[in-house]
This record gives structure tokens, sequence and C-alpha cells, in this order.
């Protein structure tokens, strides 16, 4: 039997830089999604809310996958069910390889839904162990050290398969001017062309995927239940025999994050679309969700130190809320591309938005956290909904007004942060 990681301060930093690699797999593979999201809006020519539709097949997967995952992991354990989750990922990448071949969208979109099937049955393991590797009321501040990984892999991400798809910077606004003068035979041979460049750089990832997996395997990482974890403060132990349905608090912590998670895609899948509709060449616009993923490091790194040492994480989690609703009324309404930097700069705030709604929705769960960790990670399926909400609006108004939808997903993680976090606990001191 593989040794059980025991709740305690000591710092284990093994399995901490083993996790730590694994949030950058998850970033590297989501992020990229900004990229393709404009390049397959070119090449399959799509609309607005066409485009979103890669958000969606694969946030959706969370959704349809979690409670499938959460079952997985009690029958592997964590271990074996994250190299399983890798293999998965290998799998949906080599998806692409068809895809691209035949520039189908319909394909694309499976082989989205497959990654993040595998990223999945990961994170449902990955996210309560970083949780339960130490004391609960420093949660926040080891998921926000995940976090790190996972953003500068987000961040260098496009940059990596941009630089692997185009011959010079400024080909991609070359082509657009190009297929508005060129016959439609010869768009299709263009496009079939820019199609074509994914084949090889997914191989790699496929392959890079599967060594991964290897290694998580041979690695001296151990495992965690569900029983050693001490999420639950010993006011609220009485609780352990309550349905996870009847933890109110986890219910509208899976609401918080499915508002979080919406938040975060869409100011990062939409920003490259939003910069160019508001003037910006694709050879500038290509940055802009780099830029917000680095303004979100920085303010993961600010969580690192202060958290819980200056501040709650729910206090961190109120302030993160305030921050996203004053950016985003800035950004509805300044006139002009210096409302693209406006959506990069909630960035700032939603770096804490995950790692602090998840340690205050699984407090109190104890044997039920892996199932709770199944439930918070359906809400996930918020990356999929908010953009194609968005891409409607955008269709039919336009992109900046499309905006206004952060509003209320702010408003209601303000409200969890106040008060929706001790729903149903018992005499639960303040985080």
């Amino acid at each position: 039997m593989e040794k059980t990681i025991k709740n305690s301060s000591s710092k284990s930093y093994g399995p901490m830089i083993i996790i730590g690699s694994l949030f950058f797999v998850f970033g590297f593979v989501t992020w990229v999604n900004s990229l393709l999201i404009p390049y397959f809006k070119l090449t399959c020519a799509l609309t607005v809310k066409e485009a979103m539709l890669v958000a969606f097949a694969f946030y959706i997967s969370y959704f349809v996958m979690a409670i499938p995952s959460s079952f997985i992991l009690k029958k592997t354990g964590y271990k074996n069910g994250m190299m399983l989750g890798l293999f998965v990922m290998a799998a949906g990448a080599m998806v692409f390889v068809p895809a691209a071949t035949t520039r189908a969208y319909s394909v694309f979109l499976l082989g989205l839904f497959i990654e993040a099937a595998g990223l999945t049955l990961l994170q449902t393991a990955a996210n309560p162990y970083i949780t339960i590797l130490g004391p609960i009321e420093s949660a926040a501040s080891r998921i926000s050290i995940m976090g790190v990984c996972n953003k500068v892999a987000g961040a260098i991400a496009p940059l990596i398969l941009v630089g692997a798809l185009i011959k010079n910077p400024d080909e991609i606004d070359q082509v657009k001017a190009q297929l508005l003068t060129i016959a439609p035979a010869q768009q299709t041979v263009v496009l079939d062309d820019l199609s074509s460049r994914l084949i090889m750089p997914y191989i790699v990832i496929s392959i890079v995927l599967v060594g991964l997996g290897l290694l998580i395997k041979l690695s001296h990482l151990p495992d965690i239940n569900d029983e050693t974890s001490d999420t639950v403060s010993s006011s609220a132990a009485e609780q352990h025999n309550k349905s996870l349905f009847q933890h109110k608090h986890l219910l509208l912590g899976a609401v918080a994050i499915f508002c979080a998670v919406s938040i975060e895609v869409l100011a990062i899948d939409s920003i490259i679309n939003y910069a160019q509709y508001k003037g910006l060449s694709f050879r500038d616009a290509k940055y802009f969700a780099t830029y917000t993923l680095l303004i979100m490091v920085i303010s993961y790194c600010i969580g690192i130190f202060t958290i819980p040492k200056i501040i709650k994480q729910r206090k961190a989690l109120m302030l993160s809320a305030i921050i996203g609703i004053f950016f985003t009324i800035i950004a509805l309404l300044i006139k002009g591309p210096s409302s693209v930097w406006f959506i990069s700069l909630l960035g700032l705030g939603n770096a804490l938005l995950w790692p602090t709604i998840w340690p205050l929705s699984l407090e109190g769960l104890g044997k039920s956290t892996s199932k709770g960790s199944a439930l918070l990670i359906m809400g996930v399926v918020g990356g999929g909904v908010s953009p194609l909400i968005y891409g409607a609006i955008s269709d039919a108004a336009n992109p900046q007004v499309a905006y206004s939808i952060l509003i209320p997903l702010y408003l209601f993680i303000f409200y969890f942060a106040v008060s929706g976090y001790k729903a149903g606990k018992v005499n639960l001191s303040s985080q």
C-alpha cells in the first residue's frame, strides 16, 4: 500500500514540485485555447460565437466527467488517476492530427473534449491533494503557488504555439488581407496550409503528456485518501455524516467556481479577438492573453506571501471581486484600445478567485472531500457557458458590450465571500 500524506505543518517539497509540474501542464493545455480561438476563427471561417465553441467543448467536459472522475479515483488512487489523466489528454491531442488534415472544426472540438476529460481527472486528483498537503488556513497560499505554475505555462503557451504555426510575425494579418482578393479555390489552399501546421505541435504535445504520465507512475509521489484529511474543524465534526448536497457552503462554492472560471476564461480567451475588434493587428493582439496571465502571476505571488499572514482567505476573495467589478466597469465605459488593457487587468483580481474559493468550499467535508472536489470541478463548466453567451452578445451587439455579463458573476462571488462560505456550517470562525 502506498504511503499516505498526513496533514501537518511540515513542508512536503517533493510532492509540491511534482504537483506543480502538473499544474504547469494544466496551464499549457488550457490557456493555449486563447490562441486556438482566433486561429480556428480564421482557418474554419467562423463567427465569434462559433469560435467560442472551443471553450464550450473544452469546459463542458469538466461537467460531464467530474463525477466519473471521482469514482475512477476511488478505484485507481490519486497517483494512478493522475497518470491515466495524462494518457487521456495525450489521446485528445492526437485527435488534432486528423482534424488538422481535414480542417474539420467538429473533429477539433472532439479532440478538445477528450483533452479536457483527461484534465478533469487530473484536476479532480491534484486540487484536493494540494489542499490536504498542509493546514487548511494556508491552503490558498499553496494553491497560489500552483497557480503561478499554471499561469506561467499559460503565458508562454500561446507564444510557443504561434511561433510553431506562423512563418513571420505579420503572416496572419497578411493572410487575412490576401483572402479578400483571391478566388475561393486559392482560399482553400491557403487555409488548408494553416490548418496542417497544427499537426506537428500536437504530436509533440501528445508525446510529452505520455512521458509525464510515465514519470508520475515511476515517481515516489505518495497517495492520499479522504480519511486522512483534517480539513474538518473540530467544531464542525458533526457534519461528517451529512449528505454531500446538505453542505450548503459546498453547493454555493460550486456556483462560485462556475462564476470564477467563467470570468477567468472569458477574460483570457476573448481578449485577442477583442483587441482586434478595437483596431489592433493580430501581431500586437496575440500578446494580450499572455499579458493577462502574467498579471495573474503577480497577483498569485502577492497571495503566496500575504495569505494567511496578512489577509485571510475570505477577505482576499472579497477584495478580488471588488477589483474585478471596478475594472469591468471601466472597460465597459472607456473608448478605444485602452479598454483592452482594463480587460487584461482583470487578471489582478481573477488570480485569487480559485485558490480562495476552493478551501472555503471543501472545509468540513472530511470523508466526502473527493466527492466535494468532483462537484467543484463540475463548476468549471462555467468556462464553456460564459464564452458562448459572450459570443452571442458580441455577434448581436459588439464585443465590448458583451463584457457586461461579468458584473453579475463578480457579484455572486462577493456574496460567497461575505456569507455564502459559512452557509450550513457549525460555529465556523472566520477565515
